[in-house]
């Protein structure tokens, strides 16, 4: 059975830092791209950023350029995404999903995981 599971989410406030993981199993680790993707209210889904486990290849969505860091574990086939600076506009239900290409497109995503709420004060 696939499994994807956020964890690390939670309430903070702006100018802080959240750590969030997700954890994976009943697939190939190595074989997929893993995204962090968001949806606030009211909006859409964006990608804002993964990472080739393969290779360790990293993308970022402008957005959150130089504030979000995403990294792998492949032994642990966990995905870490390292938030700091967190902004109001940060809030969003946080999601991972797992797909073969090397981007970050909602529709190109095999398997999600539930999705953890991260709410940023002001």
């Amino acid at each position: 059975e696939v499994q994807l599971v956020e964890s690390g989410g939670g309430l903070v406030q702006a100018g802080g830092s959240l750590r969030l993981s997700c954890t994976t199993s009943g697939f190939t680790f190595e074989h997929y791209c893993i995204c962090w993707f968001r949806q606030a209210p009211g909006k859409e889904r964006e990608g804002v950023s993964g990472i080739s486990t393969g290779d360790g290849v990293t993308y970022y969505h402008d957005s959150v350029k130089g504030r979000f860091t995403v990294s792998r574990d492949i032994a642990k086939k966990t995905v870490t995404l390292q938030i700091n600076s967190l902004k109001p506009e940060d809030t969003a239900v946080y999601y991972c999903g797992a797909g073969r290409e090397r981007r970050c497109v909602s529709s190109d995503m095999e398997y999600w995981g539930k999705g953890i709420l991260v709410t940023v004060s002001s």
